[in-house]
């Protein structure tokens, strides 16, 4: 399990090993930058230029200019500022980077374009705590160091954040830059996988501070997944998907499809009665049923086998589908609201969020999360003005307490909440990044795999992680050329690997 962290946690965790003495501050700097430097490999030295803050991130920068000479770099050190108002730990780092012989020169565009080409760039300016955009000399470096990369070649490192970019958030305070590598300390920052952040490569580096249970948010992972134990069909649930009209039913059947693979007992899509026959020619292990109103729902659900419903996928946005979504959440079961039975709502929101319950689980994306929740959605849209700056993970967290049920906000940054404020991320970043996952009625199979899951007795916030895990996994399985069609299928192989 990965687990996230804040700003105001990391400096948490560090103030309390400095205060207990277990670590003095000046040696987290030194392990930090010696984590850089082994993160870098052992290629053929070359010229390195420095670019060093006033701070802490600063002072890594210089442990990092003296280590890197002593492995035989030509090292250029510019430092942000005056030398002399560089205090505490980083004054010592660079101090010792001038016992060793090492020079800094102002950091300023012309010193920086006098510079010969250099293979490496060491991005120390800014770390994780920063609360005001880059303007001035430091948005000038930033943009400079970037442009002469993406022009002469070499690469760009950045010390625990790229600069300009806040931490919390992963939404930029000024220019945006891609670092080709990132090496954080200690545990991930929940902006290296939300928003912009999650560019180049990152490498988190061990400095031998203990683990005291802080976590703003976790990585989903396997460990999500629940076993399947044997017994009767009925002992791992029943999922009913409410169906569209005529020439709607392929996203009901992928999400039964999803439903089914994914370990449910039985599945069940209802479809109005025009639509029966359309769908009973696509459908075999799935079962089939009439569904002309409401109250045909509120009969069906007498059976209290059934354990879990999907609705939303071609389910269309008019009354009957709103009438649909009130019968099934008044019921108490399991309820994934996907797709139209979010966008029925948008002219009403309140009336949805006021019938949700902790059973519930909905599948926004953006847009649709916009017109449910448009306050919270708005400060995403603007550019931010100060950090930690409004993220993802707080939008989603606070829609679920509105909400009193989950919260499940698609987007390769997948964000995932309760109504107690617990979170995970399902993070389609870095070396998990599926561009292919992008394609039509991929969403309805998630909303499937969900509603599966809960009715296998998983818990709400529980089926969400596992479902979203499982939904990149299975398009990781099956590569490049992917269709809606083909995530169901590749589930059996991931079940098996997992031995669950």
């Amino acid at each position: 399990m990965i687990e996230l962290l804040t700003s105001a946690q990391m400096r948490a965790i560090e103030q309390a090993a400095i205060l207990a003495g277990r670590v003095s501050g000046e040696e987290l700097m030194e392990r930090a930058g010696r984590g850089v430097v082994a993160a870098l490999g052992d290629g053929a030295p070359g010229r390195a230029a420095v670019l060093c803050g006033p701070g802490n991130n600063g002072g890594d920068g210089f442990v990092i200019a003296r280590l890197l000479a002593e492995r035989g770099w030509q090292v250029t050190a510019q430092l942000l500022g005056d030398a002399e108002a560089v205090g505490g730990d980083a004054a010592r780092a660079l101090a010792r980077w001038r016992q060793a012989g090492g020079t800094v020169a102002p950091l300023d565009a012309a010193g920086m374009r006098a510079l010969p080409a250099p293979d490496l760039w060491v991005d120390a300016l800014f770390g994780t705590g920063l609360s005001r955009p880059l303007e001035g000399a430091a948005a000038e470096a930033v943009a400079l160091m970037a442009a002469r990369r993406d022009r002469e070649g070499g690469r760009i490192v950045a010390v625990d954040i790229a600069s300009g970019l806040c931490s919390d958030s992963g939404r930029f305070l000024g220019p945006e830059i891609t670092p080709d590598l990132t090496v954080s300390f200690h545990r991930a920052k929940c902006g290296h996988y939300l928003a912009d952040g999650a560019r180049g490569r990152l490498v988190v580096a061990d400095i031998g501070l203990a683990h005291d249970g802080s976590a703003a948010a976790r990585l989903t992972g396997p460990e999500d997944i629940p076993a399947k134990s044997g017994g009767h069909k009925y002992d791992h649930g029943h999922v009913l998907v409410p169906g569209g009209p005529p020439g709607y039913g392929g996203a009901a059947r992928l999400a039964a499809r999803g439903a089914l693979r994914v370990g449910a007992g039985l599945v069940t899509l209802a479809c109005p009665p025009a639509a029966v026959a359309e769908n009973a020619a696509r459908l075999d292990a799935v079962m089939l049923r009439p569904l002309p109103d409401a109250a045909a729902l509120e009969a069906i659900l007498a059976d209290v086998r059934i354990t879990a419903l999907c609705l939303g996928p071609g389910l269309g946005v008019g009354a009957r589908t709103r009438t649909l979504v009130a019968a099934a959440l008044g019921s108490g079961r399991g309820c994934v609201l996907d797709a139209d039975a979010l966008t029925a709502f948008i002219d009403m929101p309140e009336t949805l969020l006021s019938a949700t319950h902790p059973h519930c689980v909905l599948t926004p994306h953006d847009g649709e999360f916009a017109r449910l929740f448009p306050d919270l959605a708005a400060p995403l849209r603007e550019p931010p003005k100060t950090g930690p700056a409004w993220s993802r993970l707080d939008a989603t967290r606070a829609a679920a307490r509105r909400a009193g049920c989950t919260v499940l906000l698609k987007g390769p940054d997948t964000v995932i909440a309760d109504p107690e404020g617990n979170a995970a991320l399902n993070a389609a970043v870095y070396a998990s990044a599926v561009p292919w996952l992008a394609t039509a009625g991929a969403g309805d199979v998630l909303a499937g795999l969900i509603a599966g899951l809960m009715a296998r007795g998983c818990g709400a916030h529980r089926a969400a992680r596992a479902g979203a895990w499982l939904h990149v996994a299975a398009a990781r399985q099956f590569g490049a050329g992917l269709i809606a069609e083909d995530l169901p299928e590749a589930l059996p192989a991931i079940l098996r690997e997992l031995d669950v």
